[in-house]
């Protein structure tokens, strides 16, 4: 299979000259093949927040590699790391992160606007991609006029819209409400089976984890376990997530 991410003894700490060190990562390793949907869990200060920021190239390891899409984002700064972030990663943040003074067309635009992507291709991409999200109703509302759902689906085409190579959710159902917050994860779930976007899912919501095929859980900056969904069904992996937790809090 073809490795997406591969994370190699990535150490991180924080504090220089004479402060006070921080290890926030220990040694992390491990690899995200093409089309897996994987979780990533731990209590607050486990590191995993940390470890999205290395993988989302807005920080850099203390030591170690990352490798997304065969490319050593460690060796990538300046212009020549924006330019691949911008092509090979999609984020999708808690709070959405819409401009509230551009419609959801033009926030969902906003990606290729900046790659320099002709405006008669934008608009046919948008419209493709907002029939896949179910919004194409909403294209020209303001993100003031929506719900918390449908802003969140925005974010979620925005990402998508630049066919990036992996998928980060940042706690991305953490603003909203149950039916919404299943809405979003049937919809991931639907694009990591059926177009093979591979993603990478960081929350400390054992129902959204529930949705993965694959967990790492971070505990004091390494990895305490992994568990594979397999057969299962998401109800058992649901009480299996909720288990571990239990024991990483002790």
């Amino acid at each position: 299979m073809e490795k997406i991410v591969t994370v190699n003894e990535v150490r991180k700490t924080y504090g220089k000259g004479n402060q006070k060190k921080t290890e926030a990562l220990k040694g992390l390793s491990f690899e995200v093949e093409k089309g897996e949907f994987v979780g990533i869990m731990g209590a607050s200060g486990s590191g995993k927040s940390t470890l999205l920021n290395l993988l989302a190239t807005l920080d850099k390891p203390t030591a170690g590699k990352i490798a997304l899409n065969q490319a050593d984002v460690t060796k990538l700064s300046g212009n020549q790391l924006a330019d691949f972030r911008s092509r090979e990663i999609g984020f999708i943040f808690q709070d959405f992160n819409l401009l509230e003074n551009l419609t959801a067309a033009e926030n969902i635009a906003v990606p290729l606007s900046l790659q320099g992507v002709k405006p008669k291709e934008i608009k046919q991409r948008v419209k493709v991609i907002a029939e896949r999200l179910s919004i194409s109703e909403i294209l020209s509302s303001y993100p003031a006029q929506i719900s918390g759902g449908q802003k969140q689906r925005v974010a979620a085409a925005r990402a998508l819209i630049t066919q990036p190579t992996i998928l980060l959710g940042d706690e991305p159902t953490g603003a909203l409400d149950s039916n919404s917050a299943r809405d979003l994860l049937d919809t991931m779930e639907e694009l990591n089976q059926q177009d093979q976007v591979s993603i990478l899912l960081v929350t400390h919501d054992p129902f959204s984890a529930s949705y993965c095929q694959r967990i790492l859980f971070i505990k004091d900056g390494v990895i305490y376990q992994e568990v594979k969904r397999e057969d299962q069904t998401r109800e058992a992996f649901y009480r299996q997530i909720l288990s571990i937790l239990g024991n990483l809090e002790q």
